[in-house]
């Protein structure tokens, strides 16, 4: 079967995956309302396109960070990649590499951060989740500097995790052979079955939940990298962050797999961009499968965003092959969307390109 856009990839990955893999990439918190919620939303935003503009040169290509990309759609971090295909994060980066954009590295990769870095060249960012043992974040945030990483991206949506029922019903555990390659020799590599979701049980005993505004400081005080804080989702955390100094944010509910029935992170990018007032680049995943979606963030004041689940099923279905495909799918999608808004670099991408279901007074809230 040709594939023709990024949600086929899905199906096919969803046939290749056993089961505990396959549901430990797709599914969501509790009832799964943020996970449709996420992909709904965009459907929600229409297109107000501008005619008889001259397209026949457009330019998608922006920077980040101060770092040259060809697109502004960049690789998301998600966990344990050779679950999907015995290359891993390996393809991912080549990929990625090779599409002339960004990956962000998981902390819970089963390649390391040496091994990444050891494919070629490539700009890469690295996600960090903060463990009890301040020790062992000192060390990951060294060897990802060492190895070339250009930033940390600091998820801060996850002092606990999310309740994923699927990982329950099926004792989700590390497949045999695999370990979190970064914490290999800090005895934190395996993911044990227990009667509960294993990766629950890990982050219970690992992940730090005291965690707090003051430990972005902290973090700042032990890596020269800028940080990307991963996980708000409303104005008032954005202007916090912007008082820490941090180089951006990360528009993110954890593809839907932390708290249920918060928005869609489409829905909460707008309230972010207006807090931050332009002092910092926001960025959005989730959801993210169209490049007609890419416009649409974009439009709501985007500087890119992150793709993640796509990434995961490319890779199941046709390994590094099927991640550069996925890239170039949604680049040429994103490309094919600015032409036909009138749009020829991403500068001239516009709130008036779209209108949203929030922009008529019927759907605003009475005032108090």
């Amino acid at each position: 079967m040709e594939i023709t856009n990024v949600m086929e990839y899905e199906k096919i990955a969803k046939e290749k995956l056993p089961k505990m893999v396959y549901d430990y990439y797709a599914s969501g918190a509790e009832d799964q309302w943020t996970l449709q919620e996420n992909r709904n939303a965009f459907s929600r935003i229409l297109f107000r396109p501008r005619i008889l503009i001259d397209v026949s040169k457009i330019d998608v290509s922006t920077t980040v960070l101060g770092f040259n990309i060809s697109m502004p759609i960049m690789v998301a971090p998600t966990a344990m990649q050779k679950m999907a295909h015995p290359d891993g994060e390996l393809a991912t980066a080549r990929a990625t590499s090779a599409a002339g954009t960004i990956m962000t590295l998981s902390s819970w990769a089963t390649c390391s951060v040496e091994e990444v870095a050891s494919t070629g060249p490539g700009i890469r960012f690295f996600q960090l989740y903060v463990y009890q043992d301040r020790n062992v974040v000192r060390q990951l945030v060294k060897r990802a500097e060492e190895a070339g990483f250009k930033a940390i991206a600091l998820t801060v949506d996850t002092p606990r995790l999310g309740r994923r029922e699927s990982d329950i019903k099926n004792r989700f555990a590390l497949p045999r052979g695999l370990t979190l390659k970064n914490f290999e020799g800090l005895d934190l590599g395996k993911i044990d079955k227990t009667n509960d979701s294993g990766l629950a049980s890990y982050v219970a005993g690992q992940v730090d939940q005291s965690l707090s505004w003051k430990d972005i400081k902290w973090l700042q005080s032990i890596t020269s990298l800028p940080i990307l804080v991963k996980g708000v989702i409303t104005a008032e955390d954005a202007r916090i962050v912007v008082e820490y100094g941090a180089a951006g944010i990360i528009v993110s509910n954890h593809g839907a797999r932390q708290l249920d029935y918060v928005p869609a992170t489409i829905m909460a990018l707008e309230e972010v961009v207006k807090a931050v007032e332009g002092r910092l680049p926001v960025f959005l995943d989730g959801g993210v499968r169209r490049g007609t979606d890419v416009f649409k963030a974009l439009a709501l004041g985007a500087s890119g965003v992150f793709v993640g689940r796509p990434s995961l099923f490319s890779l199941a279905a046709d390994g590094e092959a099927g991640v550069r495909k996925m890239l170039q799918m949604l680049r040429d999608e994103f490309e094919l969307t600015m032409a036909l808004s009138g749009c020829r670099s991403l500068r001239e991408i516009s709130r008036n390109h779209i209108k949203t279901d929030w922009d008529f007074p019927h759907y605003l809230p009475a005032k108090l």
